[in-house]
């Protein structure tokens, strides 16, 4: 096994790097720190985050800087502040013993004036993000003329958040004579365009497979229905005590929702997404790497370039729309050789996505089962009295306490001491969990059930029809429809959600393209009026208001193409493709159902 003593690094890094631990390069650190150190040639470097990259580029470079030079000689990119100042800091720990070397952090969401500041002091070694650099680079302040070393940390990443125009900018004033080592996790036509453009016959090295996930996360997925998403999340939560990870959400709006839901649910969560100020951020983000958060919900942009140690799971409460973005969700787990897991939830329909991801990173995900109630109760249960019996005892400190509790615990003998003493912990537990239902859809009905979805739904309407009418029932419009993805179970949800209950009898839905309509217990009338007076959904305001009995067939056609009629009119002269029939059957004609909640 090699050892960082024979790669011929400095008596003063090696000091220092033994100072913080490292006995035995990563395989990314083996095979860059000598190719960067002694041939001299671009680099392109495939590796998943966590794998000790910094110190794949950062110790080589560090070793060939003069120090006795102020000018900058390394210029490192990445993608985001957090990134940036991880580096830097990493930079700093492995140079401690360098004297003279200084290591410049630049980035966006903070005052310049300091940044200014201290590039007029000098730095060999600038760390930025790639707007705040190039902002730096056109106004004079940050000299690149004569740097030799131009390090593009995460590059597919600083690709996806747009910095496209950015990176172009950058590298087209550095001088040819350089190294350019660019390291990735994926390697998309983007990054494939910056290595063709600006790098020179770049050496390629890949540690593990090209764009796929790292060997020491498990991938799990769990199925359940859409709207149960959340007490899935809560479940999974409740059945690992000891969890400490990030849940991915598509939209800002739903990544907020989620952490409250948690929060008022008793869990240490908090959220991160774009509408956080700076401040809000640095605050979030140094709970949770104090772990007094157990749980960060968050965006894909939000979570770019944050690095966390000791995750243990990393769940995807929604699939990210770009399969390689599951690779970066994935990689913040099981991070410096360290096991971790990579849980999705999804709904019936998603079962191609997960076949898909396993064809990406080239592993098999475990079909897993929600919890029962039970099974989360024992855990906990179990949990606890591994603690209790695990807890370190101070004497002094309690010493004072003991005759009064012992006199006042005196009447109670051994086993109901523990019974009350369980209980006082335990008892939510059991409460939320008596009569739990089952969460988990089964893997084979669910694509029987899509399969046949079409053919149930006409008859499933005419039941519903024929059985609910109009007696005892109230119907409501509202502004929203398959335009916004909206179905049945979706508006359920919805419903659940304003009212705060699943008390409520809904009848028949009939779901149109720009509007929908359903039924609820007149009882519930007014219940259902105020409780969706300020409800967002999907960036829409939603407007509920009490319409009239329902029309017939015919007339729900009718008044659906009233909606649609100038787009038909547009198109009245034009034949229609096979896709523009479909589409217009699904804007005229209703889909129905009755649930009884």
């Amino acid at each position: 096994m090699t050892t960082f003593k024979e790669m011929g690094l400095s008596e003063e890094i090696y000091k220092a790097i033994d100072d913080l631990g490292f006995i035995s390069p990563t395989p990314i650190q083996e095979k860059t720190i000598p190719a960067i150190l002694h041939n001299g040639k671009d680099l392109i470097a495939l590796a998943q985050t966590g794998t000790g990259k910094t110190a794949g580029f950062g110790l080589p470079i560090i070793q060939q800087i003069k120090a006795e030079s102020k000018s900058t000689q390394a210029l490192i990119l990445c993608p985001t502040r957090e990134l940036c100042l991880q580096i830097a800091k990493d930079l700093d720990s492995f140079s401690k013993y360098v004297k003279k070397l200084s290591v410049l952090p630049v980035y966006g969401g903070a005052s310049i004036v300091p940044q200014l500041r201290a590039l007029k002091d000098g730095a060999q070694i600038v760390v930025g993000t790639p707007g705040r650099t190039l902002d730096l680079i056109n106004r004079g302040a940050l000299r690149i003329n004569h740097i030799q070393w131009m390090v593009l940390d995460e590059a597919d990443e600083m690709l996806n958040m747009g910095f496209k125009d950015e990176l172009d900018g950058i590298l087209a004033v550095t001088p040819n004579e350089k190294q350019t080592l660019l390291f990735s996790a994926t390697m998309p036509q983007g990054v494939r365009r910056i290595a063709n453009n600006y790098m020179s016959e770049p050496d390629e090295m890949t540690v593990g497979t090209k764009n796929s996930g790292a060997d020491n996360i498990l991938h799990q997925f769990y199925m359940v229905k859409a709207t149960d998403r959340y007490l899935a999340l809560k479940r999974l939560a409740d059945i690992n005590p000891s969890i400490y990870g990030i849940v991915f959400c598509r939209t800002r709006r739903e990544t907020q929702e989620v952490a409250d839901k948690l929060i008022q649910d008793g869990y240490n969560a908090d959220a991160l997404h774009g509408d956080l100020s700076q401040a809000q951020r640095d605050h979030v983000m140094q709970r949770f790497r104090s772990k007094h958060l157990q749980l960060l919900i968050a965006t894909d942009v939000a979570a770019r370039g944050l690095d966390v140690n000791d995750l243990t799971h990393v769940i995807n409460y929604n699939l990210p729309d770009d399969p390689e973005v599951y690779i970066h969700r994935s990689g913040r787990t099981g991070r410096a050789g360290k096991s971790g897991i990579a849980i999705t939830i999804i709904h019936s329909r998603e079962s191609r996505k997960i076949k898909e991801l396993e064809n990406l990173v080239k592993k098999k995900f475990e079909h897993k089962l929600i919890p029962s109630g039970r099974e989360i109760c024992e855990k906990r249960l179990y949990n606890l009295i591994d603690k209790v019996e695990n807890i370190e005892v101070d004497e002094k400190q309690i010493e004072s306490f003991l005759p009064d509790v012992l006199k006042k615990l005196a009447w109670l003998d051994r086993d109901e001491l523990i019974k009350r003493f369980v209980s006082v912990e335990f008892n939510h537990f059991l409460e939320y969990y008596r009569n739990a239902a089952d969460l988990n859809v089964a893997k084979d009905s669910a694509s029987t059930r899509d399969s046949s979805s079409s053919r149930e739904g006409s008859s499933t309407r005419d039941r519903s029809r024929k059985r609910t009418g109009n007696n005892g029932f109230t119907r409501f419009h509202i502004n929203i429809g398959t335009k916004q993805n909206l179905n049945a179970a979706s508006l359920m949800g919805i419903i659940n959600d304003a009212t705060h209950t699943r008390d409520i009898e809904i009848g028949k839905i009939d779901i149109l393209r720009k509007f929908s309509f359903f039924e609820v217990d007149n009882r519930f009338e007014k219940t259902i009026i105020d409780a969706f007076k300020n409800v967002n959904h999907e960036d829409t305001k939603l407007e509920v208001q009490v319409s009239k009995p329902e029309p017939s067939a015919a007339g729900a056609r009718d008044f659906s193409r009233a909606d649609n009629s100038r787009r038909d009119k547009s198109k009245s002269r034009k034949p229609r493709s096979s896709r523009d029939s479909r589409d217009s059957r699904e804007s005229y004609g209703a889909k129905s159902y009755k649930r009884k909640r």
